[in-house]
């Protein structure tokens, strides 16, 4: 899972009740804690050494994975009648010594230093880009209709940089800021713009410091790449970029009308600066080395037995990479495992296809299993799915996600990111309900999580989807469901303890895997397919 701050554990319980459409009885299946444990142990296991995208680890879990799909009988649903979508990434560089940034006043020309005052990253597209041109500072540089926010208005930005500060208002929702914020470069690409500059702020630098994003520098960027060879580059037109020191970003507005520690300030006070020209224009250059890489999603259906709906698909998605080994020699142990990200959600979506199968009743709408690769890489996997989907995509009913389920407590709720914002977090209340679990309210809005794992590529498409998350209560009187799932976050997020000999409690994977499997049923057999709430955000995404 793709977490960058810390999380507080605080838990506030919400009891949810609804009608349901007449659903099976669950009785009769029931999940396995010995096989969460066995599949959990070998996707877990040193063997793997992490399952970075690309690596024979990875390879290794997916052979795994399509074998336990295969032995299960379930259809194969990759590609050429196989259980594998296999899909090539493109890892870009920045060459070394390659990255400048001059700025021309009229009067001066003055070179900014690299990496202590500007950094950048390698492109994915071209091996040499040489930019120079104007810049125009658009404020956040955001645009929605839906929020009456429009950054660039009144601003010409046709071949020209954008200048524009990090971050998005205060206001926002989390979650729809979230989107929007991560729009920022099809905001400027639409409009012409040539190449962005985003500025550290005084805020920014109290949470990370810029020296934090210096060391993460020589980090490759990954792109999938389409079935033609073209990397998946929306905006080619955007040919240059930086990112500029909080202080340093001051020598941009030498001629500007409004100066920088101006604002600065507006930001503190919670208003959105305007945009204007700066006066001045910068040249940027860099020069990137690519190479390719390979890495499968691994797809399966089961399919449904009624006429019409079967041709309809509720799609359950768990990642099966990890980040692989570390490379801090001050550790004895370099593999990071990922046993809770995301073996524990391979293993929970493994035995919910074990349940479909060997229930006895065979859901009428049809159900696709899809573990997916390049999450920790950023959502690449799924992504490539939503765009080159192996299925027609305007068939998948839903998606139910599960990422990085803690089970290291015996939880008494379960958080469904994405609950409020359609018809499925009725379904998630009412299948929690059959087990005794509450479905509490998201405890970290702040963090907007709907927008941070596999299942907002498929958001973003139109997908009603929900990321299914273990609680912050807990069951077990003294102890705070919250609070072990802060420090596991804290302790062994991304690091090699997050490994098989945690506590984990496996008979709480059980009832995760009974909720998860009776949400699924649910969705397949119900009359109408779910939707988005009318007043939801996403629900009118393009």
């Amino acid at each position: 899972m793709r977490f960058f701050s810390y999380i507080g554990a605080i838990a506030v319980a919400l009891s949810l009740s609804a009608c349901a459409d007449e659903s099976p009885s669950n009785e009769a299946v029931s999940a396995d804690a010995l096989a969460l444990q066995a599949h959990l142990e070998f996707l877990a296991s040193d063997d793997l050494e992490g399952r970075d995208t690309g690596s024979r680890g990875h390879e290794i879990a997916a052979k795994y994975i399509a074998a336990k799909f295969k032995s299960l009988g379930l259809e194969p649903a990759g590609d050429d009648g196989t259980y594998f979508q296999r899909i090539k990434f493109r890892r870009s560089f920045l060459e070394e010594n390659s990255a400048s940034f001059t700025l021309n006043t009229g009067e001066d020309e003055i070179s900014l230093d690299y990496p202590k005052e500007f950094i950048t990253g390698p492109s994915a597209y071209s091996e040499e880009d040489d930019v120079e041109a104007p810049l125009v500072f658009v404020g956040y540089g955001l645009v929605s209709e839906a929020f009456g926010i429009n950054d660039y208005e009144g601003l010409d930005v046709e071949g020209k940089i954008v200048v524009m500060v990090s971050g998005r208002p205060e206001e926002l929702p989390s979650e729809e800021g979230a989107h929007l914020n991560s729009s920022k470069t099809k905001f400027a690409a639409e409009r012409g713009a040539v190449g962005i500059i985003n500025l550290h702020t005084p805020a920014r630098e109290k949470v990370r410091p810029f020296e934090v994003s210096v060391m993460y520098q020589r980090a490759p960027s990954v792109r999938w790449l389409h079935p033609n060879g073209e990397p998946n580059v929306a905006f080619k037109n955007i040919a240059a970029s930086a990112y500029v020191q909080h202080e340093a970003a001051e020598k941009l507005f030498v001629n500007a009308p409004v100066q920088l520690e101006e604002i600065f300030a507006q930001l503190e006070a919670g208003e959105s600066p305007k945009g204007f020209d700066l006066g001045v224009s910068a040249r940027l250059q860099r020069a990137s080395r690519h190479e390719e890489i390979s890495s499968p999603n691994v797809a399966a259906v089961l399919p449904g037995s009624d006429d019409k709906l079967k041709n309809e698909y509720v799609l359950y998605t768990a990642h099966s990479d990890h980040i692989g080994m570390t490379k801090d020699l001050s550790q004895d142990d370099h593999i990071n495992n990922g046993a809770m990200d995301n073996a524990s959600g391979v293993s929970v979506m493994l035995e919910t296809a074990r349940m479909f199968k060997e229930s006895g009743q065979q859901p009428k709408r049809s159900i696709m299993f899809l573990s997916i690769t390049a999450e920790e890489r950023g959502l690449l996997g799924a992504d490539y799915f939503a765009h080159h989907p192996t299925v027609p995509l305007s068939q998948i009913v839903a998606n139910v996600n599960l990422d990085m389920p803690v089970l290291l407590y015996d939880f008494a709720d379960v958080i469904a990111f994405g609950s409020t914002h359609s018809t499925l977090g009725d379904t998630v209340a009412r299948a929690a309900g059959q087990l005794g679990i509450d479905l509490s309210e998201d405890p970290m809005p702040e963090q907007a999580i709907f927008t941070r794992s596999d299942h907002y590529p498929f958001v973003k498409k139109g997908v009603p989807a929900v990321f299914l998350m273990t609680g912050f209560t807990s069951k077990t009187e003294g102890e705070d469901g919250g609070e072990v799932w802060g420090e596991f976050f804290a302790e062994h997020y991304h690091r090699p303890s997050d490994q098989p000999d945690l506590p984990i409690n496996y008979e709480a994977g059980v009832t995760f895997t009974n909720i998860n499997f009776a949400i699924g049923q649910e969705i397949a057999n119900q009359v109408e397919r779910p939707r988005w709430l009318p007043e939801s955000f996403f629900s009118q995404l393009d």
